[in-house]
């Protein structure tokens, strides 16, 4: 199934992202810091939404209290709920 987030607190404005059962495909960030987000789209495919959880959550970004990362595994706890 396909889902869109909208992040808050951080640069990029929208994350697409597919869940086929528990595993994570074809993750899409628009707006932020372009080959850092196409690098974690890229090492993050195919991979367990649980583990993706308990890597990234929590992760910051500078100054800010979330970061990007941080916001995916926002999204991929909220689609895996209402699933």
């Amino acid at each position: 199934m396909e889902y869109t987030f909208r992040p808050q607190g951080v640069c990029s404005r929208q994350i697409d992202f597919e869940l086929d059962g528990d595993i994570v495909k074809n993750v899409r960030f628009t707006g932020g810091c372009s080959g850092n987000l196409q690098a974690i789209s890229k090492l993050i495919e195919g991979e367990n939404v649980d583990k993706i959880i308990s890597t990234l959550e929590g992760n910051t970004c500078g100054f800010k209290q979330t970061s990007c990362a941080d916001q995916l595994t926002i999204a991929l706890r909220q689609a895996k709920e209402s699933c």
